[in-house]
């Protein structure tokens, strides 16, 4: 005779994790934003796996949607810096040998590129959460601040110097 195995959408059933002290549905439940107190930031609120309700009030779920997708950028950039510090440490050449001034630049170069990568993606982040606790409180706000510019300022000027010191050494390879 076959074995009735438990339904999963059944609500009868328990299921149970971290060694059995918490329910999953404890931790999924999806938090109100409009429940939280007010100095409470409500990215930290409790459960941390619950989604975020917000009631929709003119133009809040277009507002969040677009900080959602500020954030994956500051992540894409993030990644695409990271990518282009392992290349630059790995050397990454298609015609030829890397020159000796290279292979002693690439290591620097690549661990600065790898800490712009953690700051953008830290910045991002940190904007996402400030963002996002701004908007349950009703409060507008513009986005960019000081650390902000600071920041995308170093990055775009990393990213220049580079090119630049790139160049330089290409020019210099080609005439000797």
């Amino acid at each position: 005779m076959p074995v009735r195995q438990p339904d999963l959408e059944d609500n009868r059933v328990s299921r149970s994790c971290c060694g059995g002290g918490l329910k999953l549905s404890e931790l999924s439940r999806p938090v109100e934003v409009g429940d939280c107190a007010s100095g409470e930031n409500v990215f930290w609120s409790w459960p941390f796996l619950g989604p975020l309700l917000v009631e929709n009030e003119s133009s809040d779920t277009r507002d969040h949607c677009a900080n959602e997708r500020t954030f994956l950028s500051y992540l894409r950039l993030s990644v695409y810096m990271a990518i282009v510090s392992i290349a630059i440490v790995l050397s990454f050449h298609l015609k030829s040998q890397p020159s000796h001034l290279e292979l002693r630049m690439a290591q620097p170069l690549g661990i600065i590129f790898w800490l712009l990568s953690l700051a953008c993606l830290i910045l991002g982040f940190g904007n996402y959460i400030k963002t996002l606790d701004k908007y349950s409180k009703k409060v507008a706000i513009v986005q960019t601040g000081w650390r902000t510019q600071s920041i995308m300022s170093l990055v775009a000027l990393s990213i220049i110097g580079t090119c630049v010191v790139l160049l330089v050494i290409a020019k210099v390879e080609a005439d000797a």
